[in-house]
């Protein structure tokens, strides 16, 4: 590579004619079509050394901090008639030189046809001469276009409205993976009578890149007035350079992306309606006292760990909270239920009671002393099936009505995979396991209501399954009734985001009784849809602000129950 760019630099420092001030008409010159290079409209010409072609400048993305080069349309359609595009990658060009690579530039250039990661370029350029100007007008697509390879280097505009579905990329690579019309959805979030067609929209997506293959770009693109870019957002006649690279289509932008705030950062919950309780799962993102464990490693990062999620769980203005993924020791859930007491200045208590288990975290009960009273003890599953023994307790409405019981669930999750056994068979792994807790879960809250005068039960927290897969399924067949399939349209059915494609793993499930007495039902998105970045461990700190966004990676869900009798 060094030899090939120091022969490129010898080429130019004796062949290369600096950029005219003033560009003057070409003289007429035997050129290869850029079309005829690029295999566009015709078969490819194989590559075979020096060529002339000319084009216009559509997109510059010059020097190391881009893409070490710029894309010409070429002065002619293709046999097909469609435009054609080709990129010339430059590293050689000086400063000055690229000062003059500029959109409607049009060119006369002398280079090698080449080609990289099986893309055509021109590369090793010899010689550049100005060749005058040309209007840059972008060929209009819908997209997926029918023959995408067909458009690859060319420049174009999206007729299709675009949202952004994911954004894990977007301060390490400076992208963002776009969907048309709507986000994706894993394809087992749904039963089949209920989501979309086509939910994980395979195929369709595209990566808005940011004219740069570097990492960690400062600053971080796309980000708006709250230095977030969430999921969900539009952005419509998308304009700039269409290519292929590290296996997904690319659009390196030509003028600035205008975004739609589609999905703007949610206001707090409203209080809860008279006559109602509510319940709120509320995953911690694993909250540990204890410093360099699974949580925060220091104490600075546990003082923004604290702050946005005791900001997060006073959104919610919930009654009483099941606590996910906190440290399985006693101090770590009183920690959290203190601070949230002292900041909101409501009787918080923690729900104390029952074997804990061995894993390294628990899932605790807490609630609001003024608005319900505990009517039992909290009692365990601590049977060996369960990695975090799920517990349950009764409540009463202070004010007066029905009981009614709330257990806290976090099933096994779909990471560390076996070589063997319980690998992902299109569920993620360990599905076998999830299905025999939740049907233990089952079992051991029938025994629990039955000894309480048939209390009925809301079980609530992460079952690490999306609601069309088989845990939920079992969940079902025995009767409870999964609150955000029956009340939300598919839309807002999701709490956490992988890979690009939204889905719910934390779950309301209701015995029917219950589910009766259902007066609204809520997701609450502050942070599935927010770039990893802003988490309370995130590499720059100063990024990461005191409030409730991206508190954790799943979002909280809430359901308000009627308290009459």
């Amino acid at each position: 590579m060094a030899r090939g760019l120091l022969r490129g630099l010898l080429l130019l420092s004796t062949l290369i004619a600096p950029l005219p001030a003033a560009a003057s008409a070409c003289e007429d010159a035997d050129t290869t079509p850029v079309y005829e290079l690029a295999g566009q409209g015709v078969e490819r010409r194989a590559p075979e050394g020096r060529v002339r072609v000319e084009g216009v400048v559509t997109g510059a993305f010059l020097g190391e901090a881009g893409l070490d080069g710029f894309f010409i349309r070429g002065t002619e359609p293709a046999p097909d008639g469609l435009p054609s595009g080709l990129f010339v990658y430059a590293p050689e060009l000086g400063p000055a030189q690229r000062e003059r690579i500029e959109p409607g530039r049009r060119l006369l250039l002398t280079g090698e046809a080449a080609e990289h990661r099986g893309r055509p370029q021109l590369a090793w350029l010899a010689a550049v001469r100005a060749c005058g100007t040309a209007p840059v007008t972008a060929h209009e697509i819908a997209w997926p276009p029918p023959e995408p390879g067909r458009l690859e280097g060319v420049h174009v505009r999206l007729a299709t409205p675009m949202v952004v579905t994911g954004n894990s990329e977007l301060q390490r690579y400076g992208s963002l993976t776009l969907t048309p019309r709507r986000r994706a959805f894993r394809p087992t979030n749904f039963r089949a009578e209920s989501g979309p067609p086509s939910p994980a929209l395979a195929g369709r997506r595209l990566r808005l890149d940011d004219g740069s293959y570097g990492g960690r770009p400062e600053p971080v693109p796309y980000l708006d007035a709250d230095g977030t870019r969430r999921l969900g957002s539009r952005v419509r006649r998308l304009t700039g350079v269409l290519t292929r690279a590290f296996g997904a289509w690319r659009l390196h932008p030509t003028e600035a992306p205008a975004f739609e705030a589609a999905n703007p950062r949610p206001d707090p919950l409203p209080e809860p309606a008279a006559g109602t309780v509510r319940v709120a799962a509320l995953n911690t993102g694993g909250y540990f006292v204890t410093l360099g464990e699974r949580g925060a490693a220091d104490r600075a990062a546990l003082a923004r760990q604290r702050a946005k999620l005791v900001a997060a769980a006073g959104r919610l203005r919930a009654d009483i909270l099941v606590l996910v993924e906190v440290e399985n020791r006693p101090a770590a859930p009183a920690d959290l239920v203190e601070r949230l007491a002292a900041a909101t200045g409501r009787p918080w208590r923690l729900a104390r009671g029952g074997e804990t288990g061995d894993d390294a975290i628990r899932v605790s009960l807490a609630y609001r002393a003024d608005r319900v009273e505990p009517v039992t003890e909290v009692a365990r599953d601590a049977r060996p099936v369960h990695h975090r023994p799920p517990p349950v307790a009764g409540f009463r409405p202070a004010s007066g009505g029905a009981a009614f019981a709330v257990a806290g669930i976090h099933l096994k999750s779909k990471g560390g995979c076996p070589e063997a056994g319980q690998v992902d068979r299109g569920q993620g792994c360990w599905n076998e396991r999830r299905v025999e807790q939740a049907e233990a879960l089952n079992g051991f809250l029938e025994a629990w209501r039955q000894g309480r005068s048939g209390m009925p039960v809301l079980a609530a927290g992460d079952l690490n399954a999306y609601g069309g897969e088989d845990p939920a399924r079992a969940l079902a067949a025995a009767g409870r009734v999964d609150l955000l399939a029956e009340h939300l349209p598919w839309r807002d059915r999701y709490t956490y985001v992988y890979r690009g494609e939204a889905g719910y793993l934390d779950h309301l499930q209701a015995d029917p009784g219950l589910a009766d007495r259902v007066a609204a039902v809520y997701t609450y998105p502050i942070n599935a849809d927010e770039p990893r970045f802003l988490r309370y461990d995130a590499d720059d700190p100063d990024r990461v602000a005191g409030d409730a966004f991206r508190a954790a990676d799943h979002d909280p869900v809430a359901v308000d129950l009627s308290v009459a009798e």
